[in-house]
């Protein structure tokens, strides 16, 4: 086995219990198979072109075939992997190009969705997005990347549900997988990780004040930098 397998095995349970934290309500199977693979390749545990077996992700994450094969369909409707016949399943390729146009569409749908959300999120959910721009704060501080990417997912999960919108929220969940991954590969070398944390917290801010325009505005800026960010890696 691999180191990269050693480490991957290792971290499993530790994977597992972030889920359970993250996703207080019971996952089935199939949803923990799904969070579990995408952390794997959007951290590049599984890399670009990886060849996936059913019967050796489930072996490693003590899974049954019939939940990773259908967590690997939500996958593929993600972008994340390539179902194909004769050839099986490959985690996708990494495309600079195909990022931009993905940006394109990121850029309306995130600030349609800042402004419905400083609208129409609840007391309790405003006091959510106060706590994620505190914890993104902490961890540009630290340096902890895994932990940004981690309180990324769960602001943007919060986004797509407080937005009470369920089409904007299936159009971008086609996307943050794409688009953590992008940074996950290049953030070492290209990524200003404090100013990318005050800029997701100056759009959680916002929304948790209620404030429509300074939440679209703060959105755009947010975008502005993923959008230089990615030009960057040129």
């Amino acid at each position: 086995m691999s180191r990269a397998a050693v480490d991957d095995a290792a971290g499993a349970p530790r994977r597992r219990e972030a889920v359970r934290r993250e996703h207080p309500v019971e996952l089935t199977l199939t949803d923990r198979a799904y969070a579990e693979l995408e952390e794997m390749i959007v951290t590049l545990k599984l890399e670009p072109g990886t060849v996936l077996s059913e019967a050796v992700l489930a072996q490693r994450l003590k899974i049954g075939r019939t939940p990773i094969r259908e967590a690997l369909q939500r996958l593929s409707r993600d972008g994340l992997v390539n179902i194909l016949s004769r050839r099986g399943v490959l985690v996708s390729e990494i495309n600079l190009h195909r990022q931009l146009r993905l940006l394109e569409v990121r850029r309306e749908l995130e600030r349609l969705m800042a402004r419905a959300a400083a609208e129409r999120a609840s007391d309790d959910e405003r006091k959510q997005f106060a706590k994620i721009a505190e914890e993104m704060q902490r961890a540009a501080l630290q340096s902890d990347a895994m932990a940004f990417m981690r309180l990324d997912q769960a602001f943007n999960v919060l986004v797509s549900s407080t937005a009470r919108n369920e089409f904007a929220t299936r159009s971008m969940g086609l996307m943050h997988g794409l688009s953590r991954r992008f940074w996950y590969q290049h953030y070492r070398e290209a990524a200003d990780l404090p100013l990318a944390a005050r800029l997701h917290a100056e759009v959680a801010e916002a929304i948790a004040d209620r404030d429509r325009d300074r939440a679209a505005a703060a959105s755009d800026r947010l975008v502005d930098y993923i959008e230089s960010f990615a030009r960057s890696t040129l």
